[in-house]
């Protein structure tokens, strides 16, 4: 009984790893989705922060956009943080609505 009961979790246990993994970009179905790239580029002083959209609907490719904000390199605040950190290096965090 206990060679059963520690067979069927351990096949469980493998059967829920592979449930939470990420599928590849390449496997994703685009016939009908909404892609967003965001992209970070420096040039000179000015940082560039880059969204470009593509949008499929059916097999068919029905929009595209990219949207560009310019910031200073390095931002001068009044409150006291990492100044060794420039926009170029701070996270993306992303919220899908």
């Amino acid at each position: 009984m206990k060679y059963i009961f520690f067979g069927l979790s351990i096949s469980i246990l493998m059967s829920c790893s592979e449930a939470n993994q990420d599928k590849p970009l390449e496997q994703l179905d685009k016939k009908s989705a909404r892609e967003v790239v965001l992209v970070t580029e420096t040039k000179g002083d000015s940082v560039l922060h880059i969204t470009k959209q593509h949008i499929w609907f059916n097999g068919e490719k029905i929009a595209d956009k990219s949207d560009t904000i310019i910031t200073a390199k390095r931002v001068n605040t009044w409150s006291v943080g990492d100044t060794a950190q420039t926009l170029s290096e701070v996270p993306i965090y992303v919220t899908v609505q």
